[in-house]
């Protein structure tokens, strides 16, 4: 028999990128018996994944209660080899799941503490002793895991000392952006960029990205797509206010397929992170999709964006504080037709070779094998 695996989610949709269409399908493909647990409306079997569903909580709190309890209870019938969890919430599940005998796996997607800094929910007198508590909590409880993936090379350091512990990074698939092969290949130059996200907030430069629009020539004639959902609600009236907003167009939330012709047909891609702790050390996996799809990137000035876009030459770094600052990449990427394509190209190849999952599914493969060996063919 194939051995189990049972991926388990209390926070993110059944068709999450990351768990659904990257590491369940690539388990799926290589032979695992995948159940993926995720709050859904029903039960389904897609692409030989079974999905069990669990309620979709609104409020966080009873979503950390009533949804950890019902992870809890669905994951003891499934009866896997390996568990596969993915939010921090539900450390308890693992560390029960633990207790009973189970082999078990965390996937860390971001710094948790870093994450504190933009949470308008919480205090601002308590964010750095609750930071310390949950730097100190997270790690103490992920050496009892059978394993640990980790999302970026920060994760990596922070949890070193553990034995198994994988770099599997959140790299685009290559076949939903990358346009080298299309025939006719769709048009570089229409008339807008774009900032896609699964969210659309202040701390990811929303408001910074609506002024800097209202900030170029007319003449231009440059649009703004924003593809996610606008969080909190009424940020959606705020940057209704700004003069940029009527050259925007809100597309809402899209399908994978939606935004990849978004993304696919824009003159350049923003990538506009606040410097918050988190932030400054993360990989957006939106800035992989950019250069997949062959368009320059304009990015925050972080030493891990850098790194990537500089390697690349691949788009422009600016301060995501500064609107002009925005407005002038936006400007010259406009202006400078030729570069711009030659910067979406260069990222293009970057990814073609190097910054993609058909790379990183080997480190998650590679660790399921040393947790609960290859899966029997079909």
């Amino acid at each position: 028999m194939r051995p189990k695996a049972c991926v388990m989610t209390s926070v993110h949709p059944p068709f999450d990128v990351r768990i659904y269409h990257k590491e369940c399908r690539s388990l799926a493909n290589a032979g695992y018996d995948v159940t993926l647990i995720a709050p859904h409306t029903e039960n389904e079997n897609i692409n030989g994944i079974r999905i069990k569903a669990i309620p979709k909580y609104v409020n966080r709190y009873r979503r950390m209660l009533y949804g950890t309890l019902t992870v809890y209870g669905v994951a003891r019938t499934v009866n896997a080899e390996l568990y596969h969890f993915h939010d921090p919430e539900l450390i308890p599940v693992g560390l029960l799941l633990r207790m009973e005998g189970k082999r078990v796996l965390y996937d860390i997607h971001e710094d948790l503490p870093g994450t504190l800094s933009y949470k308008p929910y919480i205090h601002t007198w308590i964010r750095k002793p609750l930071e310390k508590l949950l730097d100190i909590g997270e790690r103490f409880a992920s050496h009892f895991f059978s394993g640990l993936i980790v999302a970026n090379p920060m994760g990596v350091y922070r949890f070193r000392k553990h034995t198994r512990l994988a770099l599997v990074q959140n790299f685009p698939l290559m076949e939903e952006f990358d346009v080298a092969n299309t025939n006719p290949k769709p048009p570089l130059y229409e008339n807008y960029v774009t900032y896609v996200g699964m969210r659309i907030t202040r701390a990811r430069g929303a408001e910074e990205i609506v002024r800097a629009i209202g900030l170029l020539p007319e003449r231009l004639g440059v649009r703004m797509k924003l593809v996610g959902n606008i969080e909190p609600p009424e940020l959606l009236h705020t940057l209704s206010q700004m003069p940029g907003w009527e050259h925007t167009d809100y597309l809402g939330t899209l399908g994978r397929q939606g935004v990849a012709d978004v993304v696919r047909h824009a003159r350049a891609g923003l990538v506009l992170l606040h410097p918050e702790p988190n932030y400054v050390t993360s990989q957006p996996v939106k800035l992989y999709e950019y250069m997949g799809a062959g368009i320059p990137v304009i990015a925050s000035d972080f030493p891990v964006l850098r790194s990537f876009v500089e390697e690349a030459r691949c788009g422009i770094l600016v301060d995501p504080l500064n609107p002009r600052q925005i407005a002038d990449a936006i400007q010259y990427l406009w202006t400078h037709p030729q570069e711009a394509e030659e910067m979406g190209e260069r990222g293009r190849q970057a990814i073609r070779t190097q910054y993609n999952w058909a790379n990183e599914e080997k480190e998650l493969l590679r660790l399921y094998r040393q947790l609960c060996g290859s899966p029997l063919p079909a």
